[in-house]
């Protein structure tokens, strides 16, 4: 189970980090930022899209261990 949630974590991170970047893109951030400022904003990113990845991992695996409680 740890390794699937482990998994299910990176997966999840790498979509919404790849969903992040399209909506910045979309919304026309500005890309003429200089090397520190476009790291900061990178890993700003990836912190994000990790920590939705851990709360909706927590979640689902949530839902599925009290289904089996319940069920």
């Amino acid at each position: 189970m740890v390794k699937l949630s482990l998994l299910l974590m990176v997966v999840a991170t790498v979509f919404v980090a790849m969903g992040l970047r399209w909506r910045e893109e979309r919304l026309g951030v500005a890309r003429t930022r200089g090397l520190v400022a476009g790291g900061k904003a990178k890993l700003n990113r990836w912190v994000t899209a990790a920590a939705i990845s851990a709360i909706g991992t927590s979640v689902a695996l949530g839902v599925l261990h009290w289904a089996r409680v319940l069920g």
